[in-house]
């Protein structure tokens, strides 16, 4: 960062907390009549964005997470449509960058893009930022992004990714997926769990790394102040237990995104009760998905 820019203190003792009492968008009726923009936009802080894709696009619709420092910005994930043209990430990403910059002058800023995993509907944006100028991709395949945070050498390592101020803790948290991340937020105290953690169905594809991931967070958890646990979908009801059927585009009745770390104590006991014999099992907040 160029000498003489006004730096943003990011190294607080405690979280700084933010509002988180939004109505995010939930689909439609009718994708005929959709009325919500392609991408919700939710500023949490003046330095941390959350955003979610349009049902009417794709019925994942996921979260990202887009996340300020004194040198770089990071957006972790793209979402799950590769064309602009209906999922314009890249251009309201750019919108959110020059609004910073404007309020927070650099002449060098640079943005990282990072992922939760490699399925399809996290990482499908990605080539909207190929070309884009000071901008790094980094892959979310297993090698890739094991080489990137280290995780090859030594899977149990908390690698740190520095935006400037802010540092980002980085975990392996295998389960969903083999390649799969956490990310926790010094700044904000967010726990970012992808699909491992959400108010939904989590695939688990291998039960017993999820259960260490799960064992790994807690611990984890428990020497940090973690404000919000949040993953990248909603997929359950109001009603406790009741998820909405797979491919629902319209989800008017859907509980908060963000979750709590006693909802990881609850995952722990469900799977010690569940064994070692993977059983799928709904609970107020989540359902336990074993997949093939």
């Amino acid at each position: 960062m160029d000498a003489g820019m006004p730096l943003i203190d990011f190294t607080g003792v405690t979280p700084r907390p933010g509002a988180l009492d939004v109505r995010w968008i939930h689909g439609s009726p009718s994708a005929k009549h959709n009325t919500d923009p392609d991408i919700q936009v939710h500023t949490y802080d003046e330095h941390t964005f959350i955003l979610r894709q349009n049902m009417a696009i794709d019925y994942e619709a996921p979260f990202l997470f887009l996340l300020f420092g004194n040198a770089r910005a990071v957006l972790i994930d793209t979402g799950a449509t590769a064309s602009a043209e209906f999922f314009p990430l890249r251009r309201v990403v750019d919108g959110l960058v020059a609004g910073w910059l404007a309020r927070h002058p650099r002449e060098e800023y640079h943005l990282l893009v990072l992922h939760t995993h490699p399925h399809g509907d996290h990482v499908a944006g990605d080539g909207q930022f190929a070309d884009r100028p000071d901008t790094t991709v980094v892959g979310a395949d297993l090698a890739t992004a094991w080489e990137y945070f280290g995780f090859g050498e030594d899977p149990d390592a908390v690698a740190q990714v520095d935006l400037g101020g802010r540092v980002l803790e980085c975990l392996a948290a295998p389960g969903h997926h083999e390649a799969a991340v956490a990310f926790y937020d010094r700044w904000t105290g967010f726990l970012l769990t992808g699909d491992t953690v959400y108010p939904g169905r989590l695939y688990i594809q291998d039960w017993a790394a999820f259960a260490r991931t799960i064992d790994r967070l807690i611990d984890f958890s428990d020497r940090r102040p973690v404000t919000h646990v949040l993953g990248c979908h909603i997929e359950m009801t109001g009603r406790p237990g009741v998820d909405y059927p797979i491919r629902t585009t319209y989800q008017p009745d859907e509980p908060p995104l963000q979750m709590t770390t006693g909802h990881l104590h609850e995952i722990r006991a469900a799977i010690k009760e569940i064994g070692d014999r993977p059983d799928r099992r709904a609970h107020p907040l989540f359902i336990l998905w074993p997949t093939p």
